[in-house]
């Protein structure tokens, strides 16, 4: 035998040994029988993409050490750590940057797995995707600069507002412009940070999008220049968010309303609400906003077990 060849005969046997004993750092557990759809494809994979946005604060932003932190990551962090317990594997989560205006063709496209934001679950967008239960419920309501005379949406007659693309609140705004002859001037952004800018630079008159990604915005920004800036009006359109997911994936439905069954029972999202809305962000700053009655009655129900 060549010295070639014993070498080969060698790492043969090398491996048969390691096989035969067993490598545990490198096993992968038995998979469950017969997953489907998103649980088969991270149990194949080893991974999991979460999409997250880079300014919807507090749910979904990039923080101080540039990585994706906020209330609705947070729950997704959750909602992994279910998927990991119905695959029986360990996941390596990849993050994913997603925009109001690309987060839904993210999640059918199979870019991105969960859709970790601030995003509306209503009839429309639920024939394309899949939500979990609500997690938190906001509404359209409009940002001016403080001293604007803007304090009701009619006094945006003929006046320039920003939305982010792709969003209910510019869909909201076009029909409230429409309904009450307003000839409001839209000016689209592609974020919410950008729609934020214009209004400090002076560029429109306006930001219009949910109350609470408001506060947030103002929270993060309280010292820049541009500001004070104030939330007026009434809301103008009811939005109610959940975590996006793949349409017609019973499977990981159930591991998603499950999980957030247990979330709620066990007080984990009351206590991520606390961390993110009422004390201090990364930042300093804190929005100080107490849940509401209806948000508490929707975890209430949450909790409940199905009969």
């Amino acid at each position: 035998m060549t010295i070639a060849s014993s070498m080969r005969a060698a790492a043969l046997a090398l491996s048969a040994a390691v096989l035969g004993l067993g490598v545990h750092a490198q096993e992968v557990p038995p998979a469950p029988a017969a997953l489907t759809g998103t649980l088969a494809k991270v149990r194949q994979s080893g991974t999991i993409a979460l999409g997250y946005r880079e300014s919807s604060v507090p749910f979904s932003y990039v923080g101080p050490r540039k990585e994706p932190i906020g209330y609705s990551v947070e729950l997704c962090k959750a909602l992994v750590s279910s998927i990991e317990d119905a695959v029986n594997r360990s996941l390596t989560i990849r993050w994913e940057p997603v925009t109001s205006d690309n987060r839904i063709d993210a999640v059918t496209s199979g870019r991105v797995d969960l859709e970790c934001g601030s995003t509306t679950s209503n009839v429309e967008r639920q024939k394309r995707v899949a939500f979990s239960p609500i997690v938190f419920v906001a509404g359209t309501k409009v940002m001016v600069r403080k001293g604007s005379p803007i304090r009701d949406f009619r006094d945006l007659a003929g006046r320039k507002v920003d939305v982010t693309a792709g969003t209910t609140n510019e869909k909201a705004m076009r029909e409230l412009s429409d309904k009450f002859k307003l000839g409001i001037q839209l000016v689209v952004s592609k974020d919410h940070a950008e729609g934020f800018a214009k209004v400090a630079s002076g560029e429109v008159d306006a930001f219009a999008t949910d109350d609470v990604l408001l506060y947030g915005l103002i929270a993060e920004n309280a010292n820049k220049p541009g500001g004070p800036f104030v939330v007026v009006g009434d809301f103008l359109s009811y939005d109610p968010y959940g975590i996006m997911f793949r349409k017609d994936d019973p499977q990981l439905a159930k591991v998603v309303k499950d999980a957030f069954q247990v979330l709620a029972e066990d007080g984990e999202i009351e206590r991520q609400y606390k961390r993110w809305f009422l004390r201090k962000l990364p930042s300093g700053t804190s929005l100080n906003l107490p849940m509401s009655a209806q948000l508490e009655t929707i975890i209430q129900t949450m909790a409940v077990k199905a009969e």
